[in-house]
Order: structure tokens, then sequence, then C-alpha cells
């Protein structure tokens, strides 16, 4: 048996260091497409672009939020978005009207190149104040935004979501949840139709 075991191992390693080699040559080609799927992200500086522009507003506001009501009330008017930063911000102003009341607000979206997310900051004419951002991105069309908020002293989750971007007619929910996001009602909703084709660019 002394006679046979260096054979053995001998045997042993002839047959190891190909298998080695081949791992070793395997290694690298995992890693080479490896890495670039978990480098490659979205890039979304651009998925506002479609709302650059003059346009035509139609707002429906639930009057009383997450009170049961279902009292909505309907707003017509117009606003423009412009550019900021060659296309890394937008700066939107609207003004509405309804027989109850008048609406003067302004939204700053900012693209941040690292988390390749927006931050959405609302203010309106009334108090001055801008709100926490909404922060969220796009996926397949589909654009999600989240921040905590307070109503009427309570804390809830808010939540902006972007549809039809690309269709000349963006449509725009606000919603809010009172159970950690497990439910969400929907208390503001935007139709917008293009005045024209100057996208302020």
């Amino acid at each position: 048996m002394r006679d046979v075991r260096p054979y053995l191992l001998a045997g042993g390693l002839v047959f190891a260091i190909p298998a080695v080699r081949g791992l070793a040559q395997q290694k690298p080609a995992a890693a080479a497409t490896a890495i670039p799927a978990a480098a490659v992200q979205r890039d979304g500086q651009h998925d506002f672009d479609p709302l650059l522009g003059a346009w035509k507003f139609h707002l429906k506001r639930l009057q009383h939020p997450l009170s049961g009501s279902q009292d909505w009330i309907e707003f017509e008017g117009s606003g423009v978005c412009v550019k900021v930063w060659d296309g890394r911000a937008q700066f939107d102003q609207v003004e509405l009207d309804s027989p109850t009341g008048h609406i003067e607000g302004l939204t700053l979206r900012t693209y941040n190149p690292v988390s390749h997310q927006w931050s959405l900051y609302w203010a309106n004419s009334k108090d001055g104040t801008v709100v926490p951002p909404q922060v969220g991105e796009f996926r397949d069309g589909r654009g999600e935004f989240y921040a905590q908020d307070t109503l009427n002293g309570r804390s809830i989750l808010c939540r902006y979501v972007w549809t039809n971007m690309n269709s000349g007619t963006p449509h725009f929910e606000q919603s809010f949840s009172e159970d950690g996001g497990k439910t969400w009602e929907v208390n503001w909703i935007t139709d917008q139709t293009r005045v024209n084709e100057d996208k302020a660019r």
C-alpha cells in the first residue's frame, strides 16, 4: 500500500489540475456576465420630459380624504413646465379654478443620478409651504413616488402615481394610506392636455 499511495496521489493531481484550470477559466466568464448585470441601472433623468411645455388641466379633488366622503370638487386650469439644470430638474406651475375655490401651485422635480430617483416638491400659494418630497422612480411607464405625511394630526403615507406620460394626455393621481400602505384612497386626479408643441426646451 505504501508503494501504491504515491501513484494514487500523482494520478489525483493529474485529474485535479485540469479541473482547477477549467474552474479558473469559467470564473472570469461568470464574473464578466454578473458584474454588468448588477452594475447596469436605468437612467431615468428624462422620464418627466413629456411634461415640458404648456397644458390645460382638469382636476378632481376629494374634499375630505380618509373620512368616507365621496364629495369631489372639479377644477379647470392651465400650467407650464420648464426644464432646469439642462433637464436634471423641472419647475412646474399651475393655476386652477372651481366654483368653490382657486389653487395656485408649483412643483419642483429634481433627479438624483446616483440613486436614479426623482424627488418631487409641492407647494401652493395658500400657505407657501414646501411639503416633504415624494421620492421614487418610473418602471415600465408607471412612476410611483412616496412620502410620510400628516393629515388632521395623523401620520399617513402619501403616494403620487404618473401614467400615460407619452400619450399626450398625462395622468396623475395622489393617494393617502392610513394603514401603512395596505390600502390606498385616491383623493386627487389630474388629466392634462397639451396646448401647443413648444416643449420649452
